[in-house]
């Protein structure tokens, strides 16, 4: 039975809640997203409605991630930056390689914040006919920036250390390049819980990855201490090896974080979240069979795609109310769900198959 409201099988609601309740009841693609005007005029419509929740006065939940991605970035990168410039005097100063490998990745870690700034912006823009989801897949781009700029970064400090291994240098100034290699300890974990803790409550995988790079920035920082250690020890060689280490330690993020936007790019998602839709959509009254669920990630919000099935003598007005119901029930229950398609089936009677007309195109 194909959903109500639609001649074929799919009706999907605009509800872009997510939990912020700017609720856009149209059924184009145009509403979606739409500019502030919509977004006053949903507000307007939402205070006036009868509702079961008390959020109606709170900003559109895919703007304000946006915001607070965006005010991330730039506080980011004003501490990055300052720690690397201070980083870059000591290198000039003192001729640490390792000291140089850790201010070049400091600085790679700033420009991140670059392609992530542009792809926050994108992804406020409407949808259109074309870009009919929006442009939240911005920051898998952005992501995908973010990987060559580990790897560029990982490649000219191992670069540098080789060199020095095969032309030893003296280092000067040890002491401050030890404490250069605390300041940027402190600058990147700092940084780096930041960005993971606002990544992980926006769900943006983009956020996380440069959050994680950032982490890994910090040890590779505190491994400069060993460098300029072993060289106050008499052993010169030590700066060069530790910068060479350090290039080892990038590539391991750069793994990590690769496989991060590559689930994304790939549609993956947590299996739990799989699990916990289907369970809320099992508790909805008037559903009597979850059929399949899909989801996907849209930027740093989620999309979902269900079936259910509802029994095969209620009337289309019963269904339709069913199918809103799931969807409502979806919105308000799992994390980070901006839009839900909810297509309802006929469950039963036994042994007749409502899509066979399908099963050739499948």
């Amino acid at each position: 039975m194909a959903h109500p409201n639609s001649p074929q099988h799919g009706h999907e609601h605009g509800h872009e809640h997510g939990h912020g309740h700017a609720h856009g009841h149209g059924h184009g693609h145009g509403g979606r997203r739409g500019g502030g005007f919509r977004r006053l005029l949903a507000k307007a419509r939402h205070a006036v409605t009868p509702h079961s929740h008390d959020s109606a006065d709170k900003t559109d939940t895919a703007l304000e991630s946006s915001s607070r991605g965006m005010r991330v970035l730039a506080i980011s990168f004003a501490a990055l930056t300052a720690t690397a410039l201070v980083q870059a005097v000591i290198v000039m100063l003192s001729g640490s390689v390792a000291l140089l490998g850790d201010t070049l990745h400091n600085f790679a870690d700033a420009l991140t914040a670059v392609p992530l700034a542009i792809a926050f912006s994108l992804g406020r823009r409407a949808a259109t006919r074309r870009f009919t989801y929006g442009y939240g897949r911005a920051e898998d781009l952005a992501g995908v920036v973010i990987v060559v700029l580990i790897g560029a970064s990982a490649a000219l400090a191992g670069y540098e250390a080789v060199n020095r291994l095969i032309n030893p240098a003296d280092m000067q100034a040890l002491g401050l390049v030890a404490a250069a290699g605390v300041v940027g300890f402190l600058g990147n974990e700092w940084v780096a819980r930041y960005r993971i803790k606002v990544g992980r409550e926006i769900g943006s995988a983009a956020l996380v990855a440069d959050g994680l790079h950032a982490r890994t920035d910090g040890f590779t920082s505190l491994a400069v201490l060993l460098g300029a250690g072993g060289a106050a020890l008499g052993f010169p060689l030590a700066d060069p090896i530790v910068g060479l280490l350090i290039s080892v330690a990038i590539c391991f993020v750069l793994r990590d974080a690769a496989r991060e936007i590559y689930h994304r790019l790939m549609d993956a998602v947590d299996p739990k979240l799989i699990t916990q839709a289907e369970e809320i959509l099992a508790t909805v009254p008037g559903v009597e069979r979850v059929g399949a669920v899909r989801l996907r990630w849209v930027g740093h919000a989620l999309r979902a795609e269900v079936e259910i099935g509802v029994r095969h003598d209620a009337s289309l007005i019963e269904a339709h109310g069913v199918a809103v119901a799931a969807e409502h029930r979806l919105m308000h229950e799992l994390p980070r769900l901006r839009a839900a398609t909810v297509h309802a089936d006929p469950d039963g009677p036994a042994g007749i198959d409502h899509h066979a007309v399908l099963l050739a195109h499948r």
